[in-house]
């Protein structure tokens, strides 16, 4: 187990400033898991920025008010990527480039935890580039993560040849090394997902369809990749526990410009709606004694898109609302300290702003919230 940080928020930062005095814009929404809620109950937000990444933390259960900025310094990163784990721990994953002292471009991938809401991030530890060659030293791509049940570190990022590569930790909290998963055709993020029974699985957009990597058993190595004649849009790609130990992958169909839900063994069902143009934002709750997925994008003239419909239930539709809400990145979706959907998002001007599931029957949400900065 590693050693908690400790530290106030407001620990010091570059330039003389303290995290509660930075006053910054976003310079765009993170990837993956970027609003998350706390063991505690609290929501916490994060984004990329100049230098590092921006956190805001709600001072009650439920909000409705927040406190943040928080700025977290972290020179040369280019990428962020959040994802959480069972045991409610944020993870971020972030690809790093430098300048060396001969000049040259150093590129690798880093790792940091914060353990509690609102409490220091750990220390940033790289793990390095899976490539050797110093031709290839700027070849990492943005990683992608996902957290075991049992706490395990699972990072990805497309390869040479446009394969897959794995780090993840070891029973003993060593980092394994590089592991090749190989793979070819994939120009886009993957997406990965922790099921409930211990398992990984990631699913990618490749030039030839979809590929597919998945463990046996947990802590396994991963089968694959399974090559399926799918056409996903590449770069619009999330996945979703639909039941136990069983995930369902959605998309834009490449073809028909709408969304798609696919689970192995099935085809593809056709949602509607416009077409995205990062992954989907992926929820599962219950709306009105229904259980339901959620999902939310960002359309292609920059509009904030919600969509729900039930839970592998997807030939009984789903229904879409564009929101008068314009946004950079894609949303992040998540359920508040009372049960209650949060949608999150970076406008355009590079402010976060948040809206709550309402009082009323089904997902109508209350006003937009713009956070402090």
């Amino acid at each position: 187990m590693r050693r908690r940080p400790a530290g106030p928020t407001g620990a010091s930062v570059e330039g003389g400033r303290t995290a509660g005095e930075y006053h910054g814009t976003a310079s765009g929404a993170a990837h993956g898991d970027w609003l998350t809620r706390g063991k505690d109950g609290r929501l916490t937000l994060y984004a990329l920025t100049g230098g590092g990444l921006l956190r805001w933390t709600e001072n009650a259960v439920g909000g409705p008010e927040w406190n943040g900025p928080h700025f977290v310094p972290v020179a040369g990163l280019t990428h962020l990527t959040v994802v959480q784990g069972a045991n409610t721990y944020v993870h971020f994953l972030g690809r790093r480039e430098r300048t060396g002292a001969d000049g040259g471009r150093n590129v690798d991938i880093v790792h940091a935890v914060q353990y509690q809401t609102g409490l220091a991030l750990g220390d940033w530890r790289s793990l390095g580039n899976p490539f050797q060659g110093p031709e290839e030293s700027g070849s990492p791509a943005a990683p992608v993560g996902a957290v075991a049940q049992d706490g395990t570190v699972h990072v990805l990022l497309r390869g040479e040849h446009g394969g897959l590569m794995l780090r993840r930790e070891a029973p003993n909290g060593k980092w394994r090394a590089w592991e090749d998963l190989h793979g070819g055709g994939v120009g886009a993020p993957p997406a990965a997902i922790a099921l409930t029974d211990g398992r990984i699985e990631v699913c990618a957009a490749a030039e030839t369809g979809v590929l597919v990597w998945r463990q046996s058993a947990p802590g396994g190595d991963f089968a694959g990749p399974r090559g399926f004649s799918l056409r996903p849009a590449p770069g619009t790609v999330a996945a979703l526990e639909t039941g136990p130990g069983r995930a369902t992958f959605f998309w834009t169909d490449a073809e028909s410009g709408g969304a798609a839900a696919w689970r192995a063994g099935g085809w593809p069902a056709a949602l509607g709606g416009t077409p995205a143009e990062r992954p989907y934002a992926v929820l599962r709750t219950s709306l009105d004694g229904y259980d339901c997925a959620v999902l939310a994008y960002r359309g292609r003239d920059g509009a904030a898109v919600l969509g729900m419909g039930g839970t592998e239930n997807e030939a009984a539709g789903f229904w879409w609302y564009e929101l008068a809400e314009s946004c950079q990145g894609a949303p992040a979706l998540a359920l508040d300290g009372r049960g209650r959907v949060v949608m999150a998002l970076i406008g355009a001007d590079g402010r976060p702003r948040v809206a709550r599931q309402g009082d009323g029957d089904g997902l109508d949400l209350t006003r937009w919230d713009t956070l402090g900065g």
